[in-house]
């Protein structure tokens, strides 16, 4: 049986989230507004909660993101990409009831404004958590990372305007909320050899991409794997088109 293209529940997933370091993305958690083009990026309250409880209940359980590196067992590492509010709102109190921790990469030059990479493209309007947001977010337990600035297409503008998206936002984020900010996402999943080298350059000690697969000691520490979660669908190819996979 082939492995599904998107993570819904367990049970396919089992076996070969045994052979490495699963990591799950997420981007909205909650409804999903009227006119949404990308609706595959939306994943539903109560799927959430049944799929933390369904981890839970299988012997998962989540650790510091640093930890990612050192391939511990029984542990599955929650992302989510862009810093949405509804994450905040109905992602948090999930992620609190069993007790995991997850990293939210934030879009540091968006911060308290909304996904104008998405709007640009005809998608309709999502709040970003804005900075008290996001310190509520970090005083539960989460954590941040980086997304650049503005989450452009890394390979696809020149190469000092990628390394300006990938510096800055660094420093931006350390600077507002005053932590290190030692992780990245490439958004899009887009990146090449002159992103990666610049974002090691940057001083981060992982990046991570939308390929899908699990995580050994063999794994680019900047070019981690990870996989999708959403709702099950056989019409995921737009999805995975936009994420550049």
């Amino acid at each position: 049986m082939a492995l599904p293209n998107y993570y819904t529940s367990l049970k396919p997933f089992r076996k070969v989230f045994a052979s490495g370091t699963p990591i799950l993305t997420y981007h909205h958690v909650g409804p999903r507004p009227k006119g949404a083009r990308l609706k595959g990026l939306y994943v539903g309250e109560k799927l959430f909660a049944q799929q933390m409880a369904e981890l839970a209940a299988a012997g998962y359980s989540t650790a510091n993101y640093q930890e990612v590196l050192s391939h511990p067992a029984n542990k599955i590492f929650v992302t989510f990409d862009d810093g949405f509010v509804d994450v905040l709102q109905h992602g948090l109190p999930v992620l609190n009831q069993h007790k995991f921790t997850s990293i939210q990469f934030l879009v540091a030059g968006l911060i308290g404004k909304t996904n104008e990479w998405q709007q640009k493209a005809g998608d309709v309007s999502e709040s970003l958590m804005n900075h008290e947001q996001a310190r509520e977010w970090l005083a539960a337990g989460q954590q941040i990372g980086s997304h650049t600035l503005t989450h452009p297409r890394l390979s696809q503008i020149p190469v000092s305007a990628a390394v300006e998206e990938i510096s800055s936002s660094k420093k931006k984020l350390e600077d507002i909320f005053g932590i290190a900010v030692k992780h990245f996402c490439y958004p899009y999943g887009d990146w090449n050899q002159s992103v990666r080298d610049a974002v090691q350059e940057a001083g981060y000690e992982t990046a991570c991409v939308t390929k899908r697969g699990v995580n050994t000691a063999g794994t680019d520490r900047y070019a981690l794997l990870r996989f999708t979660a959403r709702y099950r669908s056989r019409t995921w190819r737009n999805l995975f088109s936009w994420l550049g996979q």
